[in-house]
């Protein structure tokens, strides 16, 4: 099972490398929208290996992995004997019990992955329509760990300059996670 292991990490890490590219090339030429979208998906790799930590039964973890690994949804068959999804839903709670931003930048990045109305940012900011607590928890970890001076009248223009410094933020977690998971160690944080 090591190599599996092996093989799923090495899969997350050439994700973020290429993640940390595809930002960096969308954030020179401007392309908002798109950047957000990147942050969405590597917090998506974040997700999956806290969760995987999270499940201190390393045979059904080694399970998430190789279903992952054989292109299928992560499934179990519960105390009923029914078969049960993992949903997005689910790793996000978990992540923002442990880290309270996670679901902030995953449900304002899934409005930029999801046709909706944030993608006409250029028009109006998507920022003033979510509600009131998403933007305070929004502008209080911007300011804690991006010094930001942010308020929740900011257009969206002022976020942008901290897009890079929110992927390192999310790909600097989810290197740590990573070589974690690589070890294969147990944790108790479900």
């Amino acid at each position: 099972m090591p190599e599996r292991i092996d093989l799923f990490c090495n899969m997350l890490v050439n994700r973020s490398i290429e993640n940390q590219h595809s930002l960096n090339a969308l954030y020179s030429k401007e392309l908002w929208g798109n950047c957000f979208s990147i942050l969405r998906q590597e917090l998506d790799s974040l997700l999956r290996v806290m969760f995987l930590l999270g499940i201190s039964d390393l045979e059904q973890r080694n399970k998430f992995i190789t279903q992952t690994l054989n292109g299928e949804k992560w499934s179990f068959i519960n105390d009923k004997g029914k078969k049960v999804y993992i949903t997005d839903k689910t790793m996000v709670d978990l992540a923002d019990s442990l880290i309270g931003w996670a679901k902030n930048v995953y449900m304002f990045g899934c409005g930029f992955i999801h046709l909706s109305n944030f993608h006409n940012y250029a028009v109006i900011n998507p920022f003033v329509r979510l509600p009131q607590s998403e933007k305070d928890s929004i502008i209080y970890y911007m300011r804690s760990y991006h010094n930001a001076i942010l308020d929740n009248n900011s257009p969206i223009e002022d976020f942008l300059p901290y897009l890079p410094k929110i992927m390192d933020k999310i790909s600097g977690n989810l290197n740590c996670y990573i070589q974690e998971l690589k070890r294969n160690e147990r944790q108790n944080i479900l």
